[in-house]
C-alpha cells in the first residue's frame, strides 16, 4: 500500500514539477531540466518495481516519459509566453499528455500489468479526466457493471 501511495505522489509531483519550477523563479534551464530527469528516472523505477517490467518495457516507458514530460513542459512555457491565465486551459493540456502517456503504456504492458497500472496509480486519475470531458467511464472488460438488462 505504502509503494502505490509513493508512486501517485511521484506521479503528481512530475506532472507539477515545470510549474513548480517556474513558481520558484529564475532557474537555469540545466537546473529545470536535471529535475525533470530525476522525477522521470523515479517515476520509471517505481513502475518498474511494481509491474517487474522487462528490459524493452522500461526502454520504452522511460522514451514515453521523457519525449511527453518534455512536450508537456513545452506546451506549458507556450502558454505562460501567451499570458494564458485560465487554470482549466493548463489543465486540459496536463489531460492531453496524460492521455497520450496511458495510450503509451497500454500499448506497452501486458494485460496484468495494465490492470496493476490502473489499479494502483490510474484510476483515480483517469476517471476525474473523463469527468472532466463529461464523459462517464466506462465499465472495465468483464464487468457487468452499468451494462444494461435487455427487456
Amino acid at each position: 500500500m505504502k509503494n502505490k501511495t509513493g508512486i501517485k505522489i511521484a506521479a503528481l509531483a512530475l506532472l507539477l514539477l515545470p510549474l513548480s519550477l517556474k513558481a520558484q523563479g529564475p532557474t537555469s534551464p540545466e537546473e529545470v531540466e536535471k529535475k525533470m530527469m530525476e522525477a522521470i528516472d523515479a517515476q520509471v523505477q517505481k513502475l518498474t518495481d511494481l509491474l517487474d517490467l522487462e528490459y524493452w518495457q522500461v526502454f520504452y516507458v522511460d522514451s514515453t516519459l521523457n519525449h511527453d514530460y518534455h512536450a508537456l513542459n513545452d506546451e506549458f512555457a507556450e502558454l505562460q509566453k501567451a499570458k494564458v491565465s485560465n487554470p482549466s486551459v493548463a489543465q486540459a493540456v496536463s489531460d492531453k499528455w496524460m492521455e497520450r502517456i496511458d495510450s503509451s503504456f497500454m500499448r506497452y504492458f501486458t494485460p496484468e500489468q495494465w490492470e496493476k497500472y490502473t489499479k494502483s496509480i490510474a484510476r483515480r486519475e483517469r476517471a476525474e479526466r473523463a469527468k472532466r470531458r463529461g464523459e462517464v467511464e466506462k465499465p472495465r472488460r468483464g464487468s457487468d457493471k452499468g451494462a444494461r438488462k435487455k427487456k
